[in-house]
C-alpha cells in the first residue's frame, strides 16, 4: 500500500512539471535522457510503432506471437485503460511479461525525477524516460514501442535505430497538433522512418501512402508494403498472409473485427523482418498460429460477458466496449458490427462519450442505418482525460444525422435506460473514447455498481 501510495504521489508530481498535456519536441527528453546515461542507447532490438488507428493491436499481436516463441518482450504503449502500470510491461521471464510492480515503479520514477531536477518536461516525456530506464535495466530480447501521438516529434523517436519500424494505417486524428490533411499527418507518422531500417507498412490511403514513400526515399529505409510486399485477409474462416514467395493458412484471430485481420498481417510482417535483421528472434509458424489464438487487447471490440456494469443487462443482451473515436475507427466499428447484425441479428445500441475537438459527426455517420439508438454519455474527469465534450451537444450532432438519440448521467444510467427501453436482446455497443473505456473496464471489474 504504501509503494502504490508512493507511485500515486510521484505521478501527480510528474503532471504539475510543464502546463501542457502534449508539447511534441524532442528537446526535453533528449535533455533528460542525457542526464541518466542514455537508456535508449542501451535498449534489447526496438520494434518501433506509429499511425493512427491499430498500433496497439499490432503490438498486442507482436507480443503474443514473440511471447508464444518463447522470447522475452518488454512494451510500451500508452494512454492505459485502468492502471498507469499497463503502460510499461516487463519481460519476467522466456515467453512471459507483466505490467510493471509497485515496488519497481516508484523507484524508476524516483530517480527519473531525481534526474530531472525539476526542469520543465511533460508527463508523456518524463514517464517515457522512466520507462526507458526500466527497459534498459531489464533483460529481454525485444522491446515493442508503441508511438505516443504522430512519430517525427514523438518522445518515443528518441530511439536512433529501431530494427524495425511500422506505420500501420493513417487517419484524420489530432489534426490541432499533427496537421488538417492526409499528407501532413502521414509526414509526422513517416518521422520514425530511419535510414537502413526497414519498415513494414499497412494498407494506406492514396495521399498518405505516398508521403510515407516519398519520406522513406529521401532517408533511404527500405519499405515492406502491403498488398504489394504482403497481404492478409480472410478465407473460408481463416486468416491468409500471403507474401510472393509463401501462403500461410492460420486460425482467426481472438481479436474481434476485419481491421484486426489487416492488423495481424502488419504485425506477421515486422516479426519476419525482425527475424531477418536478428536470427535470434525468428517466430516459428506454430508460435504465430498461438499468438493469433491468445492475443489479448483490452478495449478493441472487447466483448463483456461478465461484471457489475454487464449484470444491468439481461443474460440474451450483449455488451462490446471499443476505444475507437476517430472517423476510421467509427468505420471500422461499423463495418465490424454490421458483420455481427448478419450472424445474429440484434438491435444495435450505442452509448457514447466522446473528448472535445473530436469529430462526432464523422464518427457517428457510419451508423447511420444500423444503430437503434444512440445514448451519449459524459467521460469521467477522473480519467485524467483532457476536455470531454457535452453529451447533450454529442446527442445533437446524432439527432442532426436522424439517429435516435438522448443524453445520459453515466454510463451505469445508460444501460439500466436501455433494459427499460428496450424489450428485446439487443446489442450494445460502449465507445467513443479510450478514457471511457477504461472507466468502464474499472466499474465493471468493482464488486458493486
Amino acid at each position: 500500500m504504501a509503494d502504490e501510495l508512493r507511485s500515486v504521489a510521484l505521478l501527480e508530481t510528474m503532471q504539475q512539471l510543464h502546463p501542457l498535456l502534449i508539447d511534441l519536441s524532442l528537446d526535453r527528453i533528449q535533455r533528460l535522457l542525457a542526464a541518466m546515461d542514455h537508456p535508449e542507447r542501451r535498449l534489447p532490438p526496438v520494434l518501433h510503432v506509429a499511425g493512427t488507428n491499430g498500433k496497439g493491436s499490432t503490438v498486442a499481436f507482436a507480443r503474443a506471437m514473440l511471447e508464444a516463441a518463447g522470447k522475452r518482450v518488454h512494451v510500451y504503449t500508452s494512454p492505459h485503460l485502468v492502471r498507469f502500470h499497463e503502460r510499461i510491461v516487463l519481460a519476467t521471464g522466456p515467453g512471459a511479461s507483466a505490467p510493471i510492480d509497485e515496488a519497481q515503479l516508484v523507484d524508476i520514477l524516483e530517480r527519473t525525477l531525481s534526474f530531472n531536477g525539476g526542469a520543465s518536461i511533460t508527463f508523456f516525456e518524463i514517464t517515457t524516460a522512466a520507462a526507458l530506464l526500466a527497459f534498459a535495466e531489464t533483460p529481454a530480447d525485444v522491446v515493442l514501442l508503441e508511438v505516443g501521438l504522430g512519430g517525427r516529434c514523438d518522445t518515443t523517436n528518441v530511439v536512433a535505430s529501431p530494427a524495425v519500424s511500422v506505420i500501420t494505417p493513417v487517419a484524420m486524428d489530432h489534426a490541432d497538433k499533427l496537421g488538417d490533411t492526409l499528407g501532413k499527418i502521414a509526414a509526422e507518422k513517416a518521422g520514425i522512418l530511419r535510414r537502413g531500417t526497414p519498415a513494414v507498412i499497412a494498407p494506406q490511403s492514396p495521399q498518405a501512402r505516398e508521403v510515407i514513400e516519398e519520406t522513406a526515399a529521401k532517408v533511404g529505409a527500405p519499405l515492406i508494403k502491403a498488398k504489394i510486399d504482403f497481404d492478409s485477409f480472410e478465407q473460408a474462416g481463416r486468416l491468409v498472409y500471403q507474401t510472393p514467395t509463401a501462403l500461410r493458412d492460420l486460425p482467426l484471430p481472438a481479436l474481434h473485427g476485419r481491421h484486426q485481420i489487416v492488423n495481424a498481417g502488419v504485425a506477421i510482417a515486422a516479426l519476419e523482418a525482425l527475424g531477418e535483421a536478428n536470427p535470434a528472434l525468428i517466430v516459428d509458424e506454430e508460435a504465430v498460429e498461438t499468438g493469433l489464438r491468445n492475443v489479448r487487447w483490452p478495449a478493441r471490440l472487447e466483448w463483456l460477458q461478465t461484471g457489475a456494469l454487464r449484470r444491468l443487462l439481461d443474460d440474451e443482451d450483449e455488451v462490446w466496449l471499443d476505444g475507437g473515436h476517430n472517423p476510421a475507427a467509427g468505420k471500422a466499428l461499423a463495418r465490424a458490427v454490421a458483420e455481427m447484425e448478419e450472424r445474429a441479428p440484434k438491435a444495435l445500441v450505442m452509448v457514447v462519450g466522446m473528448m472535445a475537438q473530436k469529430d462526432v459527426r464523422q464518427f457517428l455517420s457510419p451508423f447511420v442505418g444500423l444503430a437503434a439508438r444512440i445514448i451519449t454519455v459524459p467521460v469521467p474527469s477522473s480519467t485524467g482525460a483532457d476536455t470531454a465534450s457535452d453529451p447533450l451537444a454529442v446527442a445533437r450532432v446524432a439527432l442532426d444525422l436522424g439517429l435516435d438519440a438522448v443524453a445520459s448521467p453515466d454510463v451505469r444510467a445508460a444501460l439500466k435506460h436501455v433494459r427499460f427501453m428496450e424489450p428485446d436482446p439487443v446489442r450494445v455497443l460502449i465507445c467513443g473514447s479510450l478514457y471511457l473505456a477504461g472507466a468502464v473496464l474499472s466499474a465493471n471489474a468493482a464488486p458493486e455498481a
